[in-house]
């Protein structure tokens, strides 16, 4: 420790806080800006069957080839969209919420 209460590392080498505290801040700063976290936003997108099916692939669900996605308004509500997502090899029920990974099943 130096005359400061600064701990020293090797070589001589300062350890502060922000040296320690910058890995989890890179960390939130490349969930806030990862793909799951970008295709958020979908109720006004043109094509949200691309981006749900990107979502669903990232969580380890298959859909070759998104064909049509359709927002289901009675499952839905405030903060929460469902959407039937049809794919080439299979049709999926999708939840979304802010902030969380989707739930997925598999409808057909």
């Amino acid at each position: 420790m130096d005359g400061l209460g600064h701990a020293s590392g090797k070589d001589g080498e300062k350890d502060d806080i922000m040296g320690r505290s910058l890995g989890p801040m890179m960390l939130a700063v490349a969930v806030l800006f990862s793909p799951v976290a970008q295709a958020q936003p979908l109720a006004g997108a043109d094509n949200p069957q691309e981006g749900l099916a990107a979502q669903i692939r990232l969580q380890g669900f298959a859909c070759d080839k998104p064909l049509e996605a359709v927002r289901d308004k009675k499952r839905s509500r405030p903060d929460y969209a469902v959407w039937t997502l049809k794919c080439s090899n299979g049709t999926y029920r999708i939840g979304r919420a802010p902030d969380m990974a989707a739930k997925v099943e598999s409808v057909r």
